[in-house]
């Protein structure tokens, strides 16, 4: 049976640091190396970020529900929202030698996590889904 935490936060982005903290004991839980915790903590953080400027817009008392599954191959984290849907074919990362700030979060998701899958405008809101592997055990 999978373990599984939810956490809820508002689209404040001073709350990135209580969702910062969980995604690491979570990350610890599974263990994962501190280099790759602080990974998955960033692609976390890109994800939650774009949620609060593109879908909400800017709006600060939003909903955003964060679910980490430990399976037993995988680490599942969901983002769930109820902004405005992204279409997922308009989304490109700018390239990484144009240099200012903004416009690689998606790059730095696929390139930290081993799936990203974009679920949105369903009935129930925005789906985020990022799943790693599980680290080897020794």
């Amino acid at each position: 049976m999978a373990k599984k935490i939810e956490v809820r936060i508002t689209s404040d982005p001073q709350m990135l640091s209580v969702l910062r903290a969980a995604i690491t004991q979570v990350g610890q839980l599974a263990g994962f190396a501190p280099m790759e915790i602080s990974k998955i903590v960033l692609a976390v953080d890109e994800a939650c970020s774009n949620i609060m400027r593109h879908a909400y817009k800017g709006k600060k008392n939003q909903p955003i529900i964060v679910t980490c599954k430990l399976k037993p191959t995988k680490l599942e984290i969901v983002m769930h929202d109820f902004g405005n849907s992204v279409d997922v074919e308009k989304i490109k990362s700018r390239k990484l030698n144009d240099l200012r700030p903004g416009g690689l979060g998606v790059h730095i998701m696929k390139s930290i996590m081993d799936r990203v899958i974009f679920k949105n405008g369903t009935d129930e809101g925005n789906f985020l889904i990022m799943q790693k592997a599980l680290p080897k055990r020794q």
